[in-house]
């Protein structure tokens, strides 16, 4: 009967205009602009911006810090903002807010204006999270989410390569000619998706009431998986192209291609996740994840030569971007008939790996600064990090499937 409902429900969903597919475009722009352009895009642009002696090299860093801190607090007011206004008026306000922070970057006024933009920024991204994607994938068919979902994250992925090649051509035009760049290429994409998000519509309450919440202790736990994710990757997305040059003496140059390794896995790995997702389910989708993350978290402190480095760089890159649509889709699992909880959960997960993520980038430069320089000690406890995830999740997954013997007795 449960079943029955579903498929109901989801042919109902996909009846609704705008088409499904557009409303996934719309996301995928969201995805892009707000964490794939306004966090990436920071990176190859902070030796240019300290070059033209923009800014100090110690406040050039706290600016990039400030994306961070505001992501935290966008993630924190996504809800909130969607409940006083509609959702379709904050998705599209958040995609301008981005795009006006690009144009507002082009001019260093002042310490204190560039901080509130790239602030400004973090917020759009945080809100952009939350709220894009669960804004879409209950339109679409419960056997496709999990490609739907990764199609939306792939913007990150996408934004990732963009900081790579993209960013270094604009910047052959000047600097503030390449925030400028940044702006347009954002207005486009806002306006690409400005008319396609999908209308609200009231939840199915019968059914909500009907459906029983699923334990908030396995919830807890997917929580914090989530945040032992964003400490496992930090290694990687912080210290990956300072590990190749100049831990293993190798220059900038030759770091920079396996940060483009990363990102190359970092468009696909979503859309690969997802769509094993679909014929696996989430669950066993997220475990599968983590054991093979082990290991590719660790690879860069055994020593195993280029070949492997190669590997990690391109499998952890994928799971950074391909764990969120795995998460979405966990959630969903776990309240599949409670939309407007789904939406609070993935909520308080965002907020979760946002504040292990700030704290991770914090407490391990902290630790490398301290160890002189331990490379092969940040990746160990990355790798441990999520061994921990791993075994929370098995942990977990017993003591539910116990309780439900159990009850069944």
């Amino acid at each position: 009967m449960a079943s029955n409902a579903t498929s109901v429900s989801d042919d109902h969903m996909q009846s609704i205009s705008p088409p499904v597919w557009r409303a996934v475009l719309c996301a995928f722009c969201a995805s892009l602009i707000g964490i794939g352009l306004a966090r990436f895009a920071y990176t190859p642009l902070l030796p240019a911006v300290i070059k033209a002696h923009w800014f100090e090299p110690s406040s050039a860093a706290y600016l990039g810090a400030a994306n961070l801190a505001g992501y935290l607090a966008g993630a924190l007011l996504g809800r909130p903002m969607a409940s006083r206004w509609s959702l379709q008026f904050a998705l599209r306000s958040m995609m301008l807010l981005a795009t006006a922070a690009f144009f507002a970057c082009g001019w260093p006024l002042s310490f204190l204006w560039y901080f509130i933009w790239r602030f400004a920024a973090g917020i759009a991204g945080g809100v952009l999270m939350v709220l894009a994607a669960p804004a879409v994938l209950p339109y679409v068919a419960a056997t496709r989410r999990g490609l739907a979902g990764g199609l939306i994250f792939m913007g990150i992925g996408v934004g990732v390569i963009a900081s790579g090649t993209l960013v270094p051509l604009l910047l052959q035009q000047g600097l503030r000619q390449a925030w400028i760049g940044l702006g347009a290429i954002s207005f486009v994409l806002t306006i690409v998706a400005w008319a396609g998000w999908p209308r609200e519509t009231t939840p199915d309450r019968h059914n909500a009431s009907r459906a029983q919440t699923p334990k908030q202790g396995r919830l807890r736990a997917l929580y914090a998986e989530y945040a032992l994710n964003a400490v496992a990757w930090v290694p990687h997305m912080i210290f990956l192209v300072d590990f190749v040059a100049r831990g293993l003496h190798r220059g900038i140059a030759v770091g920079s291609e396996y940060w483009i390794f990363f990102g190359l896995g970092a468009t696909f790995g979503p859309v690969l996740t997802g769509h094993i997702a679909d014929r696996t389910g989430f669950g066993a989708a997220l475990r599968l994840a983590f054991l093979i993350e082990v290991v590719a978290v660790a690879i860069p402190a055994l020593g195993l030569g280029p070949a492997w480095l190669i590997a990690s760089s391109i499998v952890v890159g994928s799971f950074v971007t391909g764990t969120v649509p795995l998460m979405l889709g966990r959630i969903a699992e776990l309240l599949p008939h409670h939309p407007a909880q789904q939406k609070a959960a993935w909520s308080l997960a965002t907020v979760c790996y946002a504040i292990f993520q700030a704290g991770a980038a914090y407490g391990f430069s902290f630790l490398f600064a301290g160890t002189g320089g331990s490379y092969g000690l940040l990746f160990l406890l990355g790798a441990s990090a999520m061994a921990v995830a791993l075994a929370i999740d098995l942990v977990a997954g017993f003591v539910m499937q116990a309780g439900e013997e159990t009850a069944g007795q």
